[in-house]
């Protein structure tokens, strides 16, 4: 029961008058979700064939609501699932240092795989599990959301773990507490603020690879899911500029509603786990969140499944989880890291050997030389996308993260922007691009800035917010200002944070290249020269050896650059800008 009160407030505090009204309204919403889910989730295994599925969906604007709530659901699950994925993940490379030598790269090549490589990997396997159901292409799509999701929020949990202050690893230690304890009472609370901002980056992110997740073109085969991201491919490929405006018009409505009554509300109640000795002035604050700790309905809640907490903890023990980190020798805790690092090693030598056996059966190891040419002109849009949201966003986050007035104010608007999918914009773009006459290959570096910038924009928020606030008082005690209070204070609060945003966002852009670098409007395909139209168009066509050649040069990119830049920067923020 103890170990709930961090997620629920404590009876007592329950005082207010008007938590009667407060109970009714819970109650009320969490029906009508209920409710909701189940409508929604019956549509999914609908009778479904690949030889008769439609290509596209209706585009009759009465269809709006239910496409917009199918979509809300894909992205949720996906959400659920990248979360579990993220503190399995990131824990084990932050505590296993042998096998975070194999898992980081990993993560990196993860990373740089783009949604449609795994899309043309996965889709067959999804459908031939659910044969006859729709369910099968449901899975399909919300794994493809997942993996737009699950790489940024796996790379800032691990960073906040393995930055965590030296004095909470020293506490654990004393108070004899398991693996399993250790994770719920320190690690996840002194992570928290980094996994909540980024989990709403990676929402985000899900939102823009919303189109090719829901409207399929794999091996030669179209599929189409029920919608918002196939109604607006649907609306792009007809011409039908005015049902693209009502759907983004559905899709602001619905971002706005996500971020009140989701987002707000954990940005808010995140603010308890920050790691200072003074309080702000004033913090974020949430209506939602308001009504939540007002209610007893989760305090109830509480009650009913305290129960289970004990029987959870009991199993850990099957895993290793309820053992105590001084009980463990160091004889086996090098064991087990060497032990996991020669496993995957040995998985991922016999991957390489079966790709490099495959492209030279297919395409022969020429195509690797194109495909490499090709990366290296993604590779400049990307570096300038880079160096461009760098310049801009960061006094922007830092601004916002440091001002709690500016903050309450800014953020919203700040996450409408980031959650909302650039791509229904594309078609918007394209009209402009051809009514100019400019060249894809520099409207490109705009279409996947919209995508990608955010992430910087984002963890520097994070980051700043992030900064203790006797450190920020202490720098006004000492009268730091300007350039020195930048170079003193900001710079190294927000480093880490932005190392965290720069990779990602590089990923990102890597990623945002499959569908900016090749773009159709009412019958009109743009193509810009670059990895991304190419991995883009072998998807389309099917042709397997050209996806795996494309896939494997755009994670040599990613994954050089993260090897030769970004963890080296890594590194320099867990030796001189932790708070240990």
């Amino acid at each position: 029961m103890s170990s709930l009160r961090i997620f629920f407030p404590a009876r007592g505090v329950l005082t207010h008058p008007g938590r009667t009204a407060a109970d009714v309204i819970v109650f009320l919403g969490a029906a009508v979700l209920l409710w909701l889910i189940v409508r929604l989730a019956y549509g999914t295994t609908a009778p479904w064939e690949a030889e008769t599925a439609p290509s596209a969906v209706s585009t009759d604007p009465s269809n709006l609501p239910y496409y917009a709530g199918r979509s809300l659901l894909r992205m949720f699950a996906a959400l659920a699932v990248s979360v579990i994925f993220t503190f399995v993940y990131a824990t084990a490379a932050a505590r296993l240092r042998r096998a975070e030598k194999v898992m980081l790269p990993i993560l990196d090549i993860l990373q740089s795989v783009p949604v449609l490589g795994f899309l043309a990997v996965t889709i067959t396997g999804f459908i031939m599990l659910f044969p006859g159901s729709e369910l099968g292409l449901e899975f399909a799509s919300i794994f493809a959301i997942f993996t737009s999701q699950a790489w940024n929020m796996t790379f800032a949990f691990y960073h906040s773990l393995s930055t965590q202050p030296r004095e909470l690893d020293e506490a654990a230690r004393l108070l004899r507490l398991s693996r399993w304890q250790r994770f719920w009472r320190f690690d996840v609370p002194s992570g928290m603020i980094p996994l909540v901002w980024n989990g709403m980056m990676s929402f985000g992110g899900g939102w823009f690879f919303l189109t090719a997740s829901e409207a399929l073109s794999v091996n030669n085969q179209s599929y189409a899911l029920p919608g918002i991201g196939a109604f607006v491919a649907a609306a792009s490929d007809r011409g039908e500029l005015d049902k693209v405006f009502l759907a983004i018009v559905v899709m602001i409505v619905m971002v706005i509603g996500v971020n009140v009554l989701f987002w707000r509300p954990l940005t808010a109640w995140a603010e308890r786990f920050r790691v200072e000795e003074s309080e702000a002035a004033e913090g974020p604050r949430s209506l939602t969140l308001d009504l939540l700790r007002r209610s007893r309905i989760p305090t109830m809640l509480g009650v009913v499944f305290a129960p289970l907490v004990h029987p959870i903890d009991r199993g850990m023990a099957v895993f290793g989880l309820a053992e105590y980190p001084l009980r463990t020798s160091s004889v086996r805790r090098r064991a087990e890291d060497a032990i996991f690092a020669v496993v995957v090693s040995i998985a991922i030598a016999y991957a390489l050997y079966h790709m490099v056996v495959f492209i030279a059966g297919t395409t022969g190891f020429a195509e690797v030389g194109h495909a490499l040419f090709l990366g290296l002109i993604t590779f400049a849009r990307v570096i300038a996308l880079i160096a461009v949201s760098t310049l801009v966003w960061v006094p922007i986050g830092v601004w916002i993260g440091l001002n709690p007035r500016v903050s309450r104010l800014a953020q919203p608007v700040v996450q409408v922007l980031a959650s909302f999918p650039a791509n229904f914009l594309f078609p918007l773009i394209t009209a402009v691009l051809v009514a100019t006459g400019i060249s894809l290959d520099w409207g490109g570096i705009l279409l996947m800035a919209l995508g990608a910038q955010w992430y910087i924009l984002f963890n520097v928020i994070a980051g700043a917010s992030a900064t203790p606030n006797d450190l920020r008082e202490a720098a006004n005690s000492l009268q730091l200002t300007g350039g020195l209070r930048w170079r003193k204070l900001i710079l190294p609060a927000i480093f880490p944070s932005y190392v965290t945003g720069g990779i990602t966002a590089a990923g990102g852009a890597w990623n945002a290249s499959i569908v900016a670098e090749i773009v159709s409007y009412d019958g009109l395909t743009l193509t810009a020269t670059g990895l991304g139209a190419y991995i883009s168009e072998a998807t389309g066509t099917g042709n397997a050896g050209q996806i795996l050649v494309g896939v494997a040069v755009m994670s040599f990119y990613v994954v050089g650059l993260n090897r030769l830049v970004w963890r080296p920067l890594y590194a320099l923020s867990e030796r001189r800008f932790s708070l240990s």
